[in-house]
């Protein structure tokens, strides 16, 4: 659908509010699903809140049919009763094509739509799919007085949304960012695997046979099957100006390979990634919060390159604009981490 730019950014229904110019720059680093179906689960929110970038309330897969309403309406009651303070308030609502979703996203927004920072949308399929739900948004918005936009952040886990990637991060100045949903897009592409993120030990290369010796073991290297579609998915979204995410790892009691799996995301150019239990909230924390020794280096090079320009020795290395963007980029995040995290603001030497 071509719009005209000089449409882009006013509302799409009478009396909501105007789109977002820029899409707000704050740490989310882990964002955390939580289903909010028990009162049991929400006594563990405050606790939570203070150890989360991003807290999402999770209707889609992993709730059982019979408690999607239930976890709907516990988190909606969440929202109300808790302070979120500067952590982000998330929800992942069912797919478009469910009969949960249009009630999903008429509660949310009548009911706490003042408060509710990203509605996160599963399984998107193309640019039509973010232009349907910008201007339902914004009718809702309008009905129910809503002064700050609602954001949105498409879930890649289809091939057609892969194909479609940069269309989709494109298609709305609601735009957020895109998590990678590896399971769904597994199934999707009918790629022979069960697990949920990392790699597989069958997705491998193998040495050449040793001429001397043909019958020695052969050494091999597990591969990354996700690698093309994540850093096209960063493209597409440095492109639009918005954020990407690595997004589950499913294997809870694999710690190492968790960090291992956000840690490349992370050097793809990911901002944060799903946290799915409690033991993953500090492995994210810890994996996309930028390394204390690297900030201080890129420190080091923009106080050397106050402007940008020009060239210097640092420690053997040459530095030029290229490297001075680079350290720009570590130092910026390292500084916005440091307003929300006490810890990490000390060992980068900031004040929060």
């Amino acid at each position: 659908m071509l719009r005209s730019p000089k449409d882009f950014f006013r509302p799409l229904a009478i009396g909501a509010p105007e789109p977002w110019r820029e899409i707000p720059a704050k740490p989310s680093r882990m964002i955390h699903f939580l289903p909010v179906v028990t009162p049991k689960l929400a006594e563990r929110i405050p606790d939570i809140l203070k150890q989360v970038d991003v807290l999402l309330g999770n209707f889609e897969d992993a709730i059982a049919l019979d408690q999607k309403e239930a976890a709907r309406e516990g988190f909606i009651q969440a929202v109300k009763d808790n302070d979120f303070g500067d952590v982000g308030c998330w929800a992942r609502v069912n797919a478009l094509d469910s009969p949960w979703f249009l009630d999903d996203v008429t509660r949310l927004v009548s009911e706490i739509g003042d408060r509710l920072d990203v509605l996160m949308l599963p399984k998107v399929l193309g640019a039509q799919d973010i232009h349907y739900i910008d201007r339902l948004l914004a009718q809702l918005e309008a009905r129910a007085g809503v002064k700050r936009p609602i954001m949105v952040h498409a879930i890649l886990e289809t091939g057609g949304g892969v194909a479609q990637v940069e269309e989709i991060a494109l298609a709305s100045p609601r735009m957020q960012g895109m998590s990678f949903g590896p399971a769904d897009l597994a199934a999707s592409r009918r790629m022979k695997t069960t697990r949920v993120g990392g790699g597989h030990p069958s997705y491998l290369v193998r040495n050449d046979p040793d001429p001397a010796n043909p019958e020695a073991a052969r050494l091999t290297a597990q591969q990354d099957p996700w690698h093309y579609s994540i850093a096209r998915m960063v493209d597409a979204c440095v492109n639009a100006g918005i954020y990407p995410y690595y997004g589950p790892f499913g294997d809870i009691s694999d710690a190492q390979g968790c960090e291992d799996q956000f840690r490349s995301s992370f050097l793809l150019g990911c901002v944060g990634a799903w946290s799915l239990h409690p033991s993953q909230i500090e492995i994210a924390r810890k994996v996309f919060s930028p390394d204390p020794v690297e900030v201080k280096f890129a420190k080091r090079i923009l106080d050397a390159m106050p402007d940008g320009s020009g060239v210097v020795m640092l420690d053997g290395k040459m530095q030029d604009d290229a490297t001075w963007k680079q350290a720009k980029v570590i130092w910026d995040l390292a500084v916005m981490i440091a307003k929300r995290d006490p810890q990490m603001a000390q060992q980068y030497g900031i004040e929060g």
